[in-house]
């Protein structure tokens, strides 16, 4: 059990065609960094494809997103977890990580900042058991930016709850990775066709450029 290791792959460059018409928009989005924690990210080749460009990519995103004031919330779970916690979890994945930095910490090229928020993980979707919604409430923000690992298991499932709570998702294709090639496009296709958006990082980026209409 336990996190297997994962085979390099090219991130997918074909981008599902969106259902429906959103955009970001800086007065309304927030940024999730979905488990970028060393535990997790150990599992891929480092400096590979997938992984080396993803955390490129959240670096980027990062950076315009802080200097916009956009929130930014980050997931991470905690090592040591007890067996009532971690519940079915472990039926799946064995008993998780350790209670030690090597880890828990986000990895290093990532580091939340002054300003940015840590949630704890509880489960695959980062709504659940945690305030997430009641935080992006207090700050009207209606949309949902989501990258990091896995993009086929926590990924998928935050932006299909996101839909649930009436929040505009995006999951940015080149942002995530997962086990495979073919759970990747799974988790893109997912999306696009029934809960959110998909967009890549340069869209992305050039969205959030855009002036907003209360400009």
């Amino acid at each position: 059990m336990g996190v297997p290791a994962i085979a390099s792959y090219a991130l997918p460059q074909e981008i599902p065609a969106a259902k429906v018409s959103w955009t970001p928009d800086p007065s309304r989005t927030a940024l999730l960094v979905h488990d970028m924690q060393s535990y997790f990210v150990s599992a891929f080749e480092a400096g590979a494809d997938p992984i080396g460009s993803v955390i490129n990519n959240i670096a980027r995103l990062l950076k315009q997103c802080r200097a916009l004031g956009i929130p930014v919330f980050y997931t991470a779970q905690r090592g040591n977890q007890l067996r009532c916690d971690r519940g079915l979890q472990a039926d799946f994945w064995g008993p998780g990580m350790r209670a030690i930095a090597e880890h828990e910490q986000i990895v290093s090229e990532l580091t939340p900042v002054d300003g940015d928020i840590q949630l704890q993980k509880h489960r695959y979707s980062a709504f659940q058991r945690s305030n997430l919604l009641t935080l992006m409430q207090a700050r009207k923000r209606d949309q949902l930016m989501v990258c990091g690992i896995y993009a086929q298991i926590g990924c998928q499932l935050t932006v299909a709850e996101a839909f649930q709570h009436d929040i505009e998702a995006f999951m940015i294709s080149d942002a995530v990775a997962a086990y495979s090639l073919a759970h990747h496009e799974q988790a893109l296709a997912y999306v696009a066709g029934c809960c959110g958006v998909v967009m890549n990082t340069e869209q992305v980026l050039a969205s959030l450029a855009r002036p907003t209409q209360a400009e």
